[in-house]
């Protein structure tokens, strides 16, 4: 896959954090990963407009893959913060004054962390926001994770389309066998 290569997931436009842990999914029955190398790095940080700012090299690629490995502990199971708190440990925000008023600017100790610590720092703005709209899909071959923005919080799925239509689908089918 080139770097000029168009995003092949099925979900994109998450939040960044959960965008991040969306670089995993299934098709047709196995896992595709976009960040098995560095061009799905540029691939993903493109995605974002982190592509200016960012290198997609293979320190990058670690640090980012240790980013979502940790986002995915703390998101899918019992909160498990250590992975997250080491992640944020890598950077900081530093206050600023711009000629628009004030600002903020992310530093790190290491760019390589960039992407990775910006994807962890959303998690928390999610978790600060609305964090029972975090949610997995509820299909159950299905591994993408979206922030339910409808109104009343109650979408199920990553997409109607396709996993809402699966389980319509396989209810129709249960009732249909039942009959």
């Amino acid at each position: 896959m080139s770097p000029t290569a168009p995003d092949p997931r099925p979900l994109t436009g998450e939040p960044l954090a959960l965008d991040l842990l969306n670089t995993r999914w299934t098709q047709e029955g196995s896992v595709r990963d976009l960040l098995l190398d560095t061009d799905g790095l540029a691939v993903w940080l493109a995605a974002h407009a982190l592509d200016e700012r960012f290198t997609a090299d293979a320190t990058t690629l670690r640090h980012t893959l240790r980013a979502r490995d940790a986002l995915r502990a703390a998101v899918d199971g019992p909160m498990d913060t250590t992975g997250v708190d080491a992640v944020l440990e890598q950077g900081r925000i530093r206050p600023t004054l711009t000629a628009e008023g004030p600002g903020e600017r992310a530093e790190f100790r290491d760019d390589a962390w960039g992407p990775g610590w910006l994807a962890a720092r959303n998690y928390l703005e999610l978790l600060s926001t609305a964090p029972d709209r975090i949610r997995g899909c509820a299909q159950e071959t299905c591994v993408l994770h979206f922030f339910d923005t409808s109104r009343n919080g109650t979408r199920r799925w990553c997409s109607m389309a396709v996993c809402g239509n699966r389980a319509k689908a396989s209810r129709h089918y249960a009732r249909a066998k039942d009959a």
